[in-house]
């Protein structure tokens, strides 16, 4: 009995990835069993650390980093790499700091989100149609666009005059912080799109096999593109947070975060090499990496050794990845 070429590849790759999103290792919540012996290590050392204001100031200085990591995270399973959300973190707050100076908070705010949704698209095209690698296309735009800041800024800071838009960073409700609201919002919302919606496997049968993709009647390049677009709105969302916070939008803003939020994604569990990943395991990654900024704070550790153990975990993670897939095959 013959079969149909076309449907074997359709389900193929399709069957493959749902029972791959589906199958459950003990592996995967490793990252949560190594977030809570911190957590718990921590409350003993500093009787200060487990406080409810300690956690909050904790939950709001992760907050911009979480919400880059995990629309980073549905770049990384789809295949890609951005490296440019650090400058669209700081020009996206200027342009909102000119938009609400100029036309109030409501626009201000849009135009933020809007141009790093702009150039989230340059960044899809250039990777996909262009094919040119994500690496070099994000290390490029990041280099355009922080020129971009200069040039719109003079190098001067951009103050703003709106209280309104400055409780977009200030601002709480019931105690917790808007920013923190917003991060667990996006978050839950990555998390939805990601792991319930075609979309999400997509995203997964993207990274995981392109070529079994687009034979299965998937537009690779589309879902890339998105999953760009989307990474650039959470930097552009990040970075109106933290002007919104300061008060001013100034251009070497956000310089670091895309390392940091990939190292967060990376310890989460999430593979450089497409293809697996979780949104959730990022928020503990991002979180765990914030236990260390803040525990090593109060215990007065000095700076470097904590980049020395934060690199040292980087490390660790990447190559606990590589040996995973390498005993699969």
């Amino acid at each position: 009995m013959s079969t149909d070429p076309k449907t074997e590849t359709t389900h193929g790759p399709l069957t493959q990835m749902r029972r791959s999103i589906a199958r459950v290792s003990p592996l995967d919540f490793g990252i949560v069993g190594v977030f809570v012996a911190m957590f718990i290590t921590l409350s003993i050392a500093s009787p200060v650390f487990a406080s409810k204001r300690n956690l909050l100031n904790l939950l709001e200085s992760a907050a911009p980093i979480g919400i880059i990591a995990a629309a980073g995270t549905l770049v990384m399973i789809a295949g890609g790499f951005d490296l440019s959300v650090g400058a669209i973190f700081a020009l996206a707050g200027i342009v909102a700091a000119h938009g609400t100076n100029q036309f109030g908070p409501v626009v201000g705010l849009l135009l933020g989100i809007l141009t790093g949704a702009a150039i989230g698209l340059i960044n899809g095209l250039l990777s996909t149609i262009g094919q040119i690698s994500p690496f070099i296309t994000t290390l490029a735009m990041q280099i355009v666009v922080r020129g971009i800041c200069l040039a719109v800024t003079g190098g001067y800071i951009v103050s703003i005059s709106s209280n309104s838009f400055r409780q977009i960073g200030l601002g709480s409700v019931g105690g917790v912080k808007i920013s923190i609201l917003v991060f667990a919002g996006f978050c839950i919302l990555m998390g939805w799109l990601l792991s319930t919606t075609v979309f999400g496997r997509h995203v997964f049968a993207a990274g995981g096999n392109p070529e079994a993709a687009r034979l299965a009647g998937i537009s690779v390049h589309r879902v890339r593109t998105t999953t760009f677009v989307l990474s650039a709105m959470a930097a552009a969302i990040a970075g109106i947070i933290i002007t919104a916070r300061s008060g001013n939008g100034q251009a070497n803003y956000g310089a670091g975060v895309e390392l940091t939020a990939i190292a967060g994604i990376v310890v989460g569990g999430t593979s450089i090499f497409g293809g697996e990943g979780a949104v959730w395991r990022t928020v503990f990654g991002v979180l765990f990496l914030s236990l260390i900024d803040n525990g090593f704070t109060l215990l007065a550790v000095p700076a470097t050794y904590q980049q020395i153990v934060q690199g040292s975990i980087i490390i660790l993670a990447v190559g606990f990845d590589y040996w995973i897939r390498r005993n699969r095959k």
